[in-house]
């Protein structure tokens, strides 16, 4: 496949549907970050690449699976993220992916918030460091998350989104059941 007509691949990552049923606001701003970023930046030919509601912890997402194969089937020139906590939150299996699986398959990643670009050598240097601090952070999410949770279970209060048959959230504390 000629060059020019190889794909830029446009990836983004929530990790939490924010409950609609439609694209996420956090999806859109990065959609149009990417976009801008690209058109600005002289990258053609793009394609959005989209895993809303899904962590970055492993790569086991629909959208990340398909980019890997279009990358394996010799379709993507480049990969763009907002940052790379985007591309993942696993510092072992992002540091592979950069370091090894997109260079091997002759793609270049960039990583805007972050400066980083593949093109770069001197940004080689911190990336490392941003992937291990990145999934450090999603672990202490996690940790908070579930302190809070288990606080308010411990003090009676009803943490589930929906309320059991017969039953409806009080409208005044939807931590209590009417």
């Amino acid at each position: 496949m000629e060059k020019d007509k190889k794909v830029t691949a446009l990836y983004c990552r929530l990790s939490k549907d924010d409950g609609s049923n439609s694209e996420s606001l956090s999806i859109r701003t990065q959609k149009a970050m990417l976009m801008e970023y690209a058109t600005r930046n002289g990258f053609g030919n793009c394609q959005y690449y989209v895993d809303d509601g899904y962590s970055g912890t492993n790569s086991d997402r629909p959208a990340f699976q398909e980019l890997l194969d279009d990358i394996r089937d010799g379709k993507v020139a480049t990969v763009i993220t907002k940052d790379q906590s985007r591309l993942g939150r696993n510092h072992i299996e992002t540091g592979t992916y950069m370091e090894i699986f997109f260079p091997e398959h002759g793609v270049r990643y960039i990583a805007i918030n972050d400066g980083y670009d593949s093109n770069e050598q001197s940004q080689m240097d911190i990336a490392p460091f941003r992937n291990i601090i990145n999934e450090m952070y999603a672990k202490d999410t996690s940790r908070k998350i579930k302190s809070a949770l288990r606080t308010r279970k411990k003090s009676g209060k009803y943490i589930s989104s929906n309320a059991p048959f017969g039953y409806q959230k009080d409208p005044a504390d939807h931590n209590h059941l009417v």
